[in-house]
């Protein structure tokens, strides 16, 4: 989101409008949180329980994972350049702490101690140190990493300081948990769908010019300001939410 996209010289338009897609998803997603009965009750699906919206935030964040990837070859296939990759890498966990830590202050029962951007800055760091694999390794690292939880779970990572690897055999209540394994995977998968097409030279063969639409732009738009919407969205559907069931008599939650 750097965002969670790469440099401004490596940039795709499609690549932009795939990231804005995930976002708008993102936060439909979280408004049906909002809206189920664990909030304001204006809808009865709970999102939590749901199998199409369990799914869907799967592939959302997934989406957002490969993306990572994909960016990541396109800022750095000149040449790995490292002042912008920790720039971007202190921002993204910056980012990850903050929500950690307000999250902790807000509900300490369900806080978020490994969510997508602590996915996105750790998936990175893997991403840096095998970007110079062959697309096909990195396919395979990307099949070990999306079968390591099935493969290698135990009772002997159900530390709470293991949870961020994703081996436990139980899981902490938490807002938000994505670990490391197996959603690297994404990443990595990611980074190898980029290096075939810079190899297929389709990067050359995709438009980089502005989308013409203003859905087209719009989305552009909010790819490139992902981190900021990632950040700023739950409290701003929350309170929006929060004064329309007051104004309509629905009951508010206790927020203290």
């Amino acid at each position: 989101m750097a965002e969670l996209s790469a440099a401004g010289r490596g940039r795709l338009t499609i690549v932009d409008i795939a990231r804005g897609v995930a976002i708008v998803a993102m936060v439909a997603y979280h408004a049906t949180w909002d809206l189920g009965p664990d909030f304001f009750g204006f809808i009865a699906v709970n999102a939590a329980e749901d199998p199409a919206l369990k799914l869907a935030a799967r592939l959302i964040a997934g989406s957002f994972l490969f993306l990572a990837g994909v960016s990541l070859i396109l800022a750095h296939r000149d040449g790995f350049r490292m002042r912008p990759f920790l720039r971007r890498l202190a921002i993204i966990a910056g980012a990850a702490l903050l929500v950690t830590v307000v999250t902790r202050l807000a509900m300490p029962d369900s806080y978020v101690r490994f969510g997508i951007l602590h996915a996105i800055a750790a998936a990175s760091v893997v991403g840096a140190l095998v970007i110079r694999l062959p697309a096909v390794g990195l396919f395979a690292l990307a099949a070990l990493a999306f079968a390591a939880p099935s493969l290698l779970a135990s009772d002997a990572f159900n530390d709470p300081a293991w949870v961020w690897l994703g081996l436990s055999t139980t899981v902490p209540r938490m807002l938000d948990y994505v670990p490391l394994l197996p959603w690297v995977g994404a990443t990595l998968a990611g980074i190898a769908v980029a290096k075939v097409a810079l190899w297929g030279r389709l990067y050359e063969r995709l438009s980089q010019r502005p989308p013409r639409t203003l859905i087209g732009r719009s989305l552009v738009w909010a790819a490139r300001w992902s981190l900021a919407i990632y950040l700023i969205h739950q409290p701003l559907l929350f309170g929006l939410i929060y004064v329309a069931a007051v104004v309509s008599g629905q009951p508010t939650p206790d927020l203290f």
